[in-house]
Protein backbone atom coordinates (compact mmCIF):
# COMPACT_ATOMS: atom_id res chain seq x y z
CA UNK A 1 0.00 0.00 0.00
CA UNK A 2 1.35 3.59 -1.09
CA UNK A 3 2.12 6.22 2.13
CA UNK A 4 0.32 9.56 1.92
CA UNK A 5 2.03 12.55 2.63
CA UNK A 6 0.09 15.70 3.89
CA UNK A 7 1.72 19.13 4.01
CA UNK A 8 0.98 21.85 5.33
CA UNK A 9 0.09 24.92 2.53
CA UNK A 10 -0.30 28.89 3.58
CA UNK A 11 -3.53 30.56 3.92
CA UNK A 12 -3.42 32.43 0.50
CA UNK A 13 -0.55 30.33 -1.07
CA UNK A 14 1.96 32.27 0.69
CA UNK A 15 5.13 31.68 -0.28
CA UNK A 16 4.22 29.06 -2.85
CA UNK A 17 5.99 30.19 -5.92
CA UNK A 18 3.77 29.15 -8.78
CA UNK A 19 5.81 30.53 -11.77
CA UNK A 20 8.05 34.55 -11.69
CA UNK A 21 6.75 37.70 -13.64
CA UNK A 22 8.86 40.61 -15.12
CA UNK A 23 6.08 42.73 -15.22
CA UNK A 24 5.60 44.00 -11.66
CA UNK A 25 7.53 44.07 -8.69
CA UNK A 26 6.74 44.62 -4.90
CA UNK A 27 9.43 45.12 -2.49
CA UNK A 28 8.79 46.04 0.96
CA UNK A 29 7.02 49.14 0.17
CA UNK A 30 8.06 50.23 -3.63
CA UNK A 31 6.25 48.85 -6.19
CA UNK A 32 7.55 49.29 -9.92
CA UNK A 33 6.14 48.17 -12.95
CA UNK A 34 9.39 47.36 -15.62
CA UNK A 35 11.65 48.54 -13.46
CA UNK A 36 9.80 52.10 -12.97
CA UNK A 37 8.65 53.19 -9.43
CA UNK A 38 5.17 53.30 -9.31
CA UNK A 39 5.15 56.96 -7.80
CA UNK A 40 7.12 58.08 -11.13
CA UNK A 41 4.80 57.02 -13.57
CA UNK A 42 1.88 58.52 -11.72
CA UNK A 43 3.61 61.61 -11.76
CA UNK A 44 4.92 61.82 -14.99
CA UNK A 45 3.35 59.50 -17.66
CA UNK A 46 -0.41 58.72 -19.27
CA UNK A 47 -2.64 55.36 -19.02
CA UNK A 48 -1.52 54.62 -22.69
CA UNK A 49 2.23 55.12 -22.21
CA UNK A 50 2.33 52.63 -19.02
CA UNK A 51 0.25 50.24 -21.24
CA UNK A 52 3.10 50.39 -23.68
CA UNK A 53 5.29 49.99 -20.63
CA UNK A 54 3.75 46.59 -19.53
CA UNK A 55 3.20 44.96 -22.88
CA UNK A 56 6.99 45.82 -24.29
CA UNK A 57 9.38 46.25 -21.56
CA UNK A 58 10.20 49.97 -22.02
CA UNK A 59 9.10 53.34 -22.16
CA UNK A 60 7.88 54.26 -26.01
CA UNK A 61 9.65 56.81 -27.84
CA UNK A 62 6.86 60.34 -28.47
CA UNK A 63 6.35 58.85 -32.17
CA UNK A 64 5.69 54.93 -31.04
CA UNK A 65 3.03 56.68 -28.40
CA UNK A 66 1.63 58.58 -31.00
CA UNK A 67 0.68 55.76 -32.92
CA UNK A 68 -0.29 53.79 -29.80
CA UNK A 69 -2.62 56.06 -28.37
CA UNK A 70 -3.80 55.96 -32.14
CA UNK A 71 -4.44 52.49 -31.94
CA UNK A 72 -5.98 52.31 -29.00
CA UNK A 73 -8.65 55.39 -30.48
CA UNK A 74 -9.56 53.40 -33.26
CA UNK A 75 -10.70 50.78 -31.45
CA UNK A 76 -12.39 52.35 -28.68
CA UNK A 77 -15.77 52.47 -30.48
CA UNK A 78 -18.47 49.57 -31.09
CA UNK A 79 -20.10 48.52 -34.00
CA UNK A 80 -23.71 49.40 -34.23
CA UNK A 81 -24.37 45.61 -34.34
CA UNK A 82 -22.37 45.24 -31.07
CA UNK A 83 -24.34 48.02 -29.14
CA UNK A 84 -27.74 46.37 -30.95
CA UNK A 85 -26.71 43.13 -29.66
CA UNK A 86 -25.27 44.08 -26.32
CA UNK A 87 -28.91 45.90 -25.75
CA UNK A 88 -30.55 42.81 -25.39
CA UNK A 89 -28.18 41.21 -22.20
CA UNK A 90 -30.27 42.15 -19.01
CA UNK A 91 -29.44 45.45 -16.73
CA UNK A 92 -32.16 44.95 -13.97
CA UNK A 93 -30.84 43.74 -10.85
CA UNK A 94 -27.45 42.54 -12.50
CA UNK A 95 -24.43 42.39 -11.11
CA UNK A 96 -22.07 44.68 -13.48
CA UNK A 97 -19.40 42.15 -13.73
CA UNK A 98 -21.27 39.37 -14.41
CA UNK A 99 -22.45 41.86 -17.33
CA UNK A 100 -19.22 43.12 -18.38
CA UNK A 101 -17.60 39.10 -18.34
CA UNK A 102 -20.56 38.23 -20.99
CA UNK A 103 -20.17 40.87 -22.78
CA UNK A 104 -16.30 40.77 -23.29
CA UNK A 105 -16.62 37.24 -23.87
CA UNK A 106 -18.93 38.28 -26.48
CA UNK A 107 -16.71 40.40 -28.24
CA UNK A 108 -14.55 37.39 -29.92
CA UNK A 109 -17.55 36.74 -31.91
CA UNK A 110 -16.73 40.29 -34.11
CA UNK A 111 -13.11 39.35 -34.04
CA UNK A 112 -11.41 37.43 -37.17
CA UNK A 113 -8.45 37.63 -35.26
CA UNK A 114 -9.71 35.98 -31.90
CA UNK A 115 -8.47 32.49 -32.76
CA UNK A 116 -5.31 33.46 -34.48
CA UNK A 117 -2.60 32.58 -32.47
CA UNK A 118 0.14 35.08 -33.95
CA UNK A 119 1.94 37.54 -32.44
CA UNK A 120 0.83 40.23 -34.41
CA UNK A 121 -2.78 38.66 -33.74
CA UNK A 122 -2.70 38.38 -30.00
CA UNK A 123 -1.55 42.35 -29.87
CA UNK A 124 -4.08 43.88 -32.37
CA UNK A 125 -6.56 41.55 -29.92
CA UNK A 126 -4.86 43.29 -26.66
CA UNK A 127 -5.63 46.86 -28.28
CA UNK A 128 -9.35 46.46 -29.21
CA UNK A 129 -9.80 44.55 -25.67
CA UNK A 130 -8.00 47.74 -23.38
CA UNK A 131 -9.39 49.81 -25.87
CA UNK A 132 -13.07 48.90 -25.47
CA UNK A 133 -13.17 47.42 -21.46
CA UNK A 134 -13.90 51.38 -20.68
CA UNK A 135 -16.72 51.10 -23.42
CA UNK A 136 -18.21 48.41 -22.21
CA UNK A 137 -18.31 49.79 -18.43
CA UNK A 138 -19.98 53.07 -19.67
CA UNK A 139 -22.45 51.47 -22.42
CA UNK A 140 -23.66 49.09 -19.37
CA UNK A 141 -24.54 52.38 -17.04
CA UNK A 142 -26.08 53.76 -19.66
CA UNK A 143 -28.07 50.86 -20.65
CA UNK A 144 -29.28 50.81 -17.06
CA UNK A 145 -30.20 54.08 -16.84
CA UNK A 146 -32.10 53.91 -20.04
CA UNK A 147 -30.07 56.05 -21.92
CA UNK A 148 -28.45 55.70 -25.80
CA UNK A 149 -24.39 54.77 -26.31
CA UNK A 150 -22.32 57.82 -26.43
CA UNK A 151 -19.77 57.51 -29.58
CA UNK A 152 -16.20 58.06 -28.27
CA UNK A 153 -13.83 61.29 -29.59
CA UNK A 154 -11.09 59.60 -31.23
CA UNK A 155 -9.09 63.07 -30.60
CA UNK A 156 -8.96 62.32 -27.11
CA UNK A 157 -7.30 60.13 -24.39
CA UNK A 158 -9.23 56.94 -22.40
CA UNK A 159 -9.63 58.88 -19.56
CA UNK A 160 -11.69 61.84 -21.05
CA UNK A 161 -13.56 59.25 -23.01
CA UNK A 162 -14.26 56.94 -20.31
CA UNK A 163 -15.91 60.25 -18.46
CA UNK A 164 -17.76 61.13 -21.48
CA UNK A 165 -19.10 57.96 -22.47
CA UNK A 166 -20.09 57.46 -19.10
CA UNK A 167 -22.15 61.04 -18.58
CA UNK A 168 -22.51 62.17 -22.43
CA UNK A 169 -21.38 65.67 -21.27
CA UNK A 170 -17.74 66.93 -22.26
CA UNK A 171 -15.90 65.80 -18.26
CA UNK A 172 -13.79 68.03 -16.19
CA UNK A 173 -9.91 68.41 -16.71
CA UNK A 174 -9.24 67.65 -12.52
CA UNK A 175 -11.73 64.51 -12.97
CA UNK A 176 -9.66 63.32 -16.50
CA UNK A 177 -6.03 63.72 -15.00
CA UNK A 178 -7.28 62.01 -11.76
CA UNK A 179 -8.80 59.17 -13.41
CA UNK A 180 -5.61 58.72 -15.79
CA UNK A 181 -3.40 58.22 -12.70
CA UNK A 182 -6.19 56.09 -10.91
CA UNK A 183 -5.46 53.87 -14.30
CA UNK A 184 -1.84 53.96 -13.87
CA UNK A 185 -1.98 52.84 -10.40
CA UNK A 186 -4.44 49.84 -10.74
CA UNK A 187 -2.63 48.28 -14.10
CA UNK A 188 -0.72 45.89 -12.83
CA UNK A 189 0.18 44.51 -8.92
CA UNK A 190 2.44 41.05 -9.29
CA UNK A 191 0.96 37.72 -9.37
CA UNK A 192 -2.57 38.23 -8.13
CA UNK A 193 -5.87 36.02 -8.47
CA UNK A 194 -6.81 37.65 -11.55
CA UNK A 195 -3.93 38.07 -13.17
CA UNK A 196 -2.80 33.84 -11.96
CA UNK A 197 -6.01 33.17 -13.21
CA UNK A 198 -5.65 35.02 -16.68
CA UNK A 199 -2.17 33.23 -16.87
CA UNK A 200 -3.85 29.77 -15.98
CA UNK A 201 -6.30 29.86 -19.26
CA UNK A 202 -3.05 31.17 -21.65
CA UNK A 203 -1.27 27.77 -20.30
CA UNK A 204 -3.44 25.62 -22.05
CA UNK A 205 -2.93 27.93 -25.58
CA UNK A 206 -6.22 29.20 -24.86
CA UNK A 207 -7.10 32.39 -26.75
CA UNK A 208 -6.73 36.24 -25.63
CA UNK A 209 -10.75 36.85 -25.08
CA UNK A 210 -10.96 33.34 -22.87
CA UNK A 211 -8.19 34.62 -20.74
CA UNK A 212 -9.24 37.55 -20.04
CA UNK A 213 -12.88 36.50 -19.13
CA UNK A 214 -11.09 34.41 -16.59
CA UNK A 215 -9.62 37.28 -15.30
CA UNK A 216 -13.26 39.32 -15.24
CA UNK A 217 -13.99 36.52 -13.24
CA UNK A 218 -11.78 35.89 -10.46
CA UNK A 219 -11.71 39.97 -9.71
CA UNK A 220 -15.37 39.75 -9.72
CA UNK A 221 -14.90 37.35 -6.15
CA UNK A 222 -15.28 39.55 -2.86
CA UNK A 223 -11.80 38.88 -1.80
CA UNK A 224 -10.10 40.40 -4.96
CA UNK A 225 -12.27 43.03 -6.20
CA UNK A 226 -15.15 44.85 -5.20
CA UNK A 227 -13.11 45.96 -1.34
CA UNK A 228 -13.42 49.77 -2.58
CA UNK A 229 -17.10 49.69 -3.17
CA UNK A 230 -17.67 48.49 0.51
CA UNK A 231 -14.92 51.22 1.68
CA UNK A 232 -17.49 53.73 0.41
CA UNK A 233 -20.31 51.81 2.09
CA UNK A 234 -18.50 52.03 5.20
CA UNK A 235 -18.21 56.05 5.23
CA UNK A 236 -21.74 56.53 3.87
CA UNK A 237 -22.57 54.36 6.72
CA UNK A 238 -20.07 56.34 9.20
CA UNK A 239 -22.28 59.55 8.01
CA UNK A 240 -20.20 62.25 9.32
CA UNK A 241 -16.61 63.73 10.46
CA UNK A 242 -17.94 64.17 14.39
CA UNK A 243 -19.30 60.35 14.56
CA UNK A 244 -15.78 59.32 12.60
CA UNK A 245 -13.58 58.21 15.36
CA UNK A 246 -15.91 56.93 17.62
CA UNK A 247 -17.70 54.76 14.74
CA UNK A 248 -13.95 53.70 14.50
CA UNK A 249 -13.71 52.25 18.23
CA UNK A 250 -17.17 50.86 18.44
CA UNK A 251 -16.42 48.93 15.65
CA UNK A 252 -13.07 47.70 16.70
CA UNK A 253 -14.36 46.53 20.16
CA UNK A 254 -17.37 44.53 18.26
CA UNK A 255 -14.46 43.01 16.59
CA UNK A 256 -15.87 44.50 12.99
CA UNK A 257 -13.96 44.41 10.09
CA UNK A 258 -13.16 48.14 8.94
CA UNK A 259 -12.47 47.71 5.08
CA UNK A 260 -9.78 49.28 2.99
CA UNK A 261 -7.03 48.50 6.15
CA UNK A 262 -3.99 45.83 6.12
CA UNK A 263 -2.01 44.06 2.80
CA UNK A 264 -0.68 40.66 2.60
CA UNK A 265 2.25 42.01 1.14
CA UNK A 266 2.83 45.62 1.95
CA UNK A 267 3.37 45.47 5.76
CA UNK A 268 5.21 49.24 5.61
CA UNK A 269 1.99 51.02 3.46
CA UNK A 270 0.91 50.59 0.01
CA UNK A 271 2.52 53.41 -2.19
CA UNK A 272 -0.70 53.38 -4.37
CA UNK A 273 -2.64 54.56 -1.05
CA UNK A 274 -0.53 57.67 -0.35
CA UNK A 275 -0.98 58.86 -4.29
CA UNK A 276 -4.73 58.21 -4.10
CA UNK A 277 -4.88 60.08 -0.38
CA UNK A 278 -3.72 63.33 -2.36
CA UNK A 279 -6.48 63.28 -4.85
CA UNK A 280 -8.94 62.23 -2.74
CA UNK A 281 -8.33 65.20 -0.85
CA UNK A 282 -8.20 67.47 -4.13
CA UNK A 283 -11.89 65.97 -5.50
CA UNK A 284 -13.97 65.96 -2.27
CA UNK A 285 -12.46 69.29 -1.30
CA UNK A 286 -13.92 70.65 -4.67
CA UNK A 287 -16.75 68.20 -4.43
CA UNK A 288 -17.78 69.98 -1.18
CA UNK A 289 -17.97 66.90 1.05
CA UNK A 290 -16.38 65.54 4.04
CA UNK A 291 -15.33 62.01 2.81
CA UNK A 292 -11.57 62.85 3.19
CA UNK A 293 -11.52 64.62 6.18
CA UNK A 294 -13.90 61.26 7.16
CA UNK A 295 -11.03 58.78 5.50
CA UNK A 296 -8.10 60.79 7.27
CA UNK A 297 -10.02 60.92 10.64
CA UNK A 298 -10.23 56.76 10.10
CA UNK A 299 -7.26 56.09 8.83
CA UNK A 300 -5.27 57.78 11.76
CA UNK A 301 -7.29 55.91 14.38
CA UNK A 302 -6.80 52.62 12.66
CA UNK A 303 -3.25 53.39 12.94
CA UNK A 304 -3.32 54.21 16.12
CA UNK A 305 -5.23 51.08 17.46
CA UNK A 306 -4.61 48.42 15.71
CA UNK A 307 -1.37 49.54 13.49
CA UNK A 308 -2.75 48.80 10.32
CA UNK A 309 -1.73 51.57 7.19
CA UNK A 310 -4.47 51.77 4.23
CA UNK A 311 -4.44 49.93 0.73
CA UNK A 312 -5.54 50.81 -2.44
CA UNK A 313 -9.12 50.58 -1.70
CA UNK A 314 -9.05 53.10 0.94
CA UNK A 315 -8.98 56.26 -0.49
CA UNK A 316 -10.14 54.89 -3.80
CA UNK A 317 -12.86 55.01 -2.79
CA UNK A 318 -14.13 58.52 -2.01
CA UNK A 319 -12.11 59.61 -5.37
CA UNK A 320 -14.19 57.87 -7.54
CA UNK A 321 -17.23 58.59 -5.37
CA UNK A 322 -16.12 62.31 -6.00
CA UNK A 323 -16.44 61.76 -9.34
CA UNK A 324 -19.65 61.07 -9.43
CA UNK A 325 -19.30 57.11 -10.67
CA UNK A 326 -22.22 54.31 -9.13
CA UNK A 327 -20.60 52.64 -6.11
CA UNK A 328 -20.84 49.19 -8.19
CA UNK A 329 -18.89 50.42 -10.71
CA UNK A 330 -15.72 50.38 -8.60
CA UNK A 331 -14.84 46.42 -9.43
CA UNK A 332 -15.58 47.18 -13.35
CA UNK A 333 -13.32 50.34 -13.37
CA UNK A 334 -10.67 48.06 -11.63
CA UNK A 335 -10.65 45.80 -14.39
CA UNK A 336 -11.13 48.18 -17.25
CA UNK A 337 -7.05 49.12 -15.82
CA UNK A 338 -6.29 46.14 -15.27
CA UNK A 339 -7.31 44.63 -18.36
CA UNK A 340 -3.57 45.85 -19.44
CA UNK A 341 -2.03 43.91 -16.85
CA UNK A 342 -3.91 41.17 -17.23
CA UNK A 343 -3.31 41.03 -21.20
CA UNK A 344 1.03 41.71 -20.36
CA UNK A 345 1.29 38.61 -17.83
CA UNK A 346 -0.81 36.73 -21.22
CA UNK A 347 1.83 37.48 -23.34
CA UNK A 348 4.09 36.69 -20.52
CA UNK A 349 2.14 33.13 -19.91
Amino acid sequence: MAEVYAGAVDKGLEGVIACTTAISSIVDATLCYRGYLIEDLAANSSYEEVVFLLWNDRLPSKQELDNFKKTLSKDISLKPETVNMLKLLPTKDVHPMAWLRTAVSSLALWDEDAQDDSEEARFRVASRLTAKMGTLVALFERFRQGKDYVEPNPEKSFAWNFNYMLTGKEPDQDIVDVFDTCMILHADHELNCSAFASRVTASSLSDVYSSVTSGIGALKGPLHGGANEQVMRMLIEVGSVEKAKEWVKDALASKKKIMGFGHRVYKNGDPRAKILRSMSEKLCNKAGTQYYEMSKIIDETVQKEKGLLPNVDFYSASVYYSMGIPLDLYTPIFATSRVSGWLAHIFEQ
